[in-house]
This record gives structure tokens, C-alpha cells and sequence, in this order.
């Protein structure tokens, strides 16, 4: 007698163009046939779809990036180039001209408008009980060019993960990662302000390259994958050791969302889910283990890390009196550029109308003719000599 042949698996896949669900294939165990056909030829179908990771539709990457550009704009009309300062780029924009290129080079506000609307100022921080700056930093920016990066980096990074986990995680990577390197900056960068939401984008590129290793049995090409956005982030953190950028917000954000990916972007493994749409039980664990490993080990580095960094700023500590070498991280020195970050400071001298302006730095000085000169013109002419 002819024994049973083996019956074939269909995966039916979900051909609906609105389906935002990935469909995979799953190995399940036929049904056994009656005696009565245990001669038949014919092997029986047996169908099963399998919804695997939800596809989310992005919205709030792009809100994000209203909302900066917004604040951009606002930024810029409190800043009133004209009216407060003696000489401005792009006058045709009126309120919204820029400040002179070499007091800033970004094309954007004055260092006091930035403060004024809520920039990092560690001074502020720790002895005005202005906490608020750690988080109100990530939405300003120094520049055009410094929101158009920005903006186009979250954008790309932002919205894929958003798309694939949803807007919950990933504005909590955000905002958490935004801290993180709002803290960071604060126990370095003690003599200057900063803004801008790069913190943050680092978070999520930090966030998808843990996401990477905890779910790598999920990937195929995982090699080049890691490869890819390692070369990425050595890029990135590289640029910041440039003049005038605040690579330790990079840092800090970017370590905050690698730790975070383990928490917030684990996913289950393929045999746990395709378990459910299998007619006979089993056992298999919902994660790995390596994942529950790194999943532990991360928020306790997390909590540990955010509290002692608080603790320490509150305080008033200047991290670099207790290493002497990590302001390279931040900026190199070289023949072409200065990393020398005292804030300025000049004599001014009236006669009238007449100020006479002398940069205590480097000694250059200038005779302007200011009627009715504000405090902010003055300010702006000394960076301009003191730059």
C-alpha cells in the first residue's frame, strides 16, 4: 500500500494595498487524513497568514520638524537684526535678517536672543533654577544651515523609525536622548550656550543601531548593516570636532539612545510569533536571552547615568577638572582654527555719540558712531572684533 505523501504549506499573503502589516510565512504541522484516503494522490492545501510587526504611519517626525522651524522663525523675529544691531545679511527680510557673518557664521540670531528664548546656559542652570534649558535647547537653533542639517538628518532617520515603531517609542528615544545630551554638554560646556536638537537626532541614530544588535536575528545582510552605521556615526561624531559645534550634546545623545534602543525597540523573535498561528503548542520564549541581558543592563545604566549627570550639574561641577583631556572631544585644535571657548569681553570707551570698542582678547578695536546705541549693538560689535 502507498504510504501518505507529505501535504504542502500555502502561505497566503494579504494582498491589500492598505495592509500596513508585514506577512510572513510560517511552517505548520497538515491535519492528519482519515484512513480512507491514505491511498489518495492528491495532497491537501492548508492556508495560514501570518501578521507579523505593525506598520505605523508617520506623523510626528515631520510635526518635529514643523515645530523647530517654527521656533526658528520665531527666534528670528525676537531677534530684530535691524533694530539691534549696526549691521545685518539679507536686510530684505526685515525683522528676519540675519546677524553679521562673522559674529555668526550659520546665519542665524544673536548668542542673547538664543538665550533669551531659552538656551543651554549652565550659569542659569545650576544658580537660577532654570532646569527648563535642558530641554528647551533641543528646539533652537544657531542658524539656517545649522536647522537645515538637523532637519534633514531627523527626517531621514526620524521618520523610518517611526514608521516601523511607532510614535510613542521613538518620541520617547527623542525627548529622553535630547536630555541626555542636554546634561552632557552642561558638565563640559560651561562658558558658552548651546541649542539645537542634533542631541537628539543622535539618540536616534544610537537608537537604531541598538536596535540593530538586539533584534539581529531578525536581519538579513546584518554585516553590511552594522557596517553602514557604524561608518555613519564615526562620521558624525567626527564633524563635531570642529569649532563652534557642541559634540559632547552628540555624545550624550547618542549614547542615551543606544542604551534606550535595548529598552524601547526589542522586538520578538519570528519563532515566538509564528507560534500563535501554529495549531500544535510550544514553548518557545518570547525574547532571547542575550536580549533580556541587554534590556536589564541598559536601564540600569540609564538611570544610573541620568541621576549621577544631575546630581553632579546641580552641584556645579566642571567635569573638565576631572578630565583634562575630553575637551579634545569636543573641538582640535589646529592651524586653521582656535578651540578656545572664554567668553569675550571688551573696554568701551563714549565720547557723544562716539564708542570706542577695544577686544579684551586680542586687542583689536574699533570706533563706531551709534546714536541712541542699545546694549545688544555694543554686544554684537565686540564679537565681531573679538571673532
Amino acid at each position: 500500500m502507498a504510504g501518505v505523501q507529505p501535504s504542502e504549506v500555502h502561505i497566503r499573503i494579504n494582498s491589500k494595498r492598505h495592509s500596513r502589516r508585514m506577512i510572513h510565512p510560517v511552517e505548520i504541522d497538515p491535519p492528519p487524513l482519515p484512513p480512507s484516503s491514505a491511498s489518495a494522490t492528491a495532497s491537501p492545501v492548508v492556508y495560514q497568514e501570518v501578521k507579523h510587526f505593525k506598520k505605523w504611519v508617520p506623523w510626528m517626525i515631520p510635526a518635529f520638524v514643523i515645530a523647530n522651524t517654527i521656533m526658528f522663525f520665531i527666534t528670528m523675529y525676537v531677534n530684530n537684526c535691524p533694530k539691534n544691531s549696526v549691521s545685518c545679511i539679507a536686510t530684505f527680510l526685515g525683522r528676519l535678517s540675519f546677524q553679521p557673518f562673522k559674529e555668526n557664521p550659520l546665519l542665524g540670531p544673536s548668542s542673547a536672543t538664543l538665550e533669551k528664548m531659552g538656551a543651554l546656559d549652565v550659569g542659569k542652570v545650576v544658580h537660577g533654577h532654570q532646569g527648563w534649558r535642558l530641554i528647551t535647547c533641543n528646539w533652537l537653533h544657531a542658524g539656517l544651515f545649522h536647522i537645515l542639517a538637523n532637519m534633514l538628518s531627523l527626517l531621514v532617520i526620524g521618520i523610518r523609525l517611526e514608521r516601523e515603531f511607532g510614535f510613542v517609542r521613538i518620541g520617547l528615544l527623542y525627548a529622553i536622548s535630547g536630555l541626555g545630551g542636554s546634561i552632557l554638554s552642561a558638565l563640559f560646556i560651561q562658558t558658552n550656550i548651546s541649542v539645537g536638537a542634533s542631541g537628539a537626532v543622535f539618540g536616534l541614530l544610537g537608537g537604531m543601531l541598538s536596535e540593530l544588535i538586539t533584534n539581529w536575528t531578525l536581519y538579513a545582510n546584518k554585516f553590511a548593516a552594522l557596517l553602514t552605521l557604524v561608518i555613519i556615526v564615526v562620521v558624525n561624531l567626527a564633524v563635531g570636532i570642529l569649532p563652534h559645534v557642541d559634540n559632547f550634546a552628540h555624545i550624550g545623545g547618542f549614547f542615551s539612545g543606544f542604551l534606550l534602543g535595548f529598552v524601547f525597540l526589542i522586538r520578538p523573535q519570528f519563532g515566538w510569533v509564528s507560534q500563535r498561528y501554529a495549531p500544535t503548542a510550544s514553548n518557545k520564549p518570547k525574547f532571547k536571552m542575550y536580549q533580556c541581558i541587554l534590556w536589564v543592563i541598559s536601564l540600569v545604566l540609564l538611570i544610573v547615568g541620568f541621576t549621577v549627570g544631575m546630581v553632579l550639574l546641580l552641584r556645579g561641577v566642571d567635569a573638565n577638572d576631572h578630565c583634562s583631556w575630553c575637551h579634545y572631544l569636543s573641538c582640535v585644535p589646529t592651524s586653521k582654527w582656535s578651540c578656545n571657548t572664554q567668553p569675550v569681553s571688551c573696554s568701551t570707551t563714549q565720547t557723544g555719540n562716539q564708542y570706542s570698542i577695544t577686544c579684551s582678547t586680542n586687542g583689536k578695536s574699533g570706533t563706531y558712531i551709534l546714536p541712541n546705541a542699545t546694549d545688544s549693538q555694543i554686544q554684537g560689535l565686540c564679537l565681531q572684533l573679538c571673532s
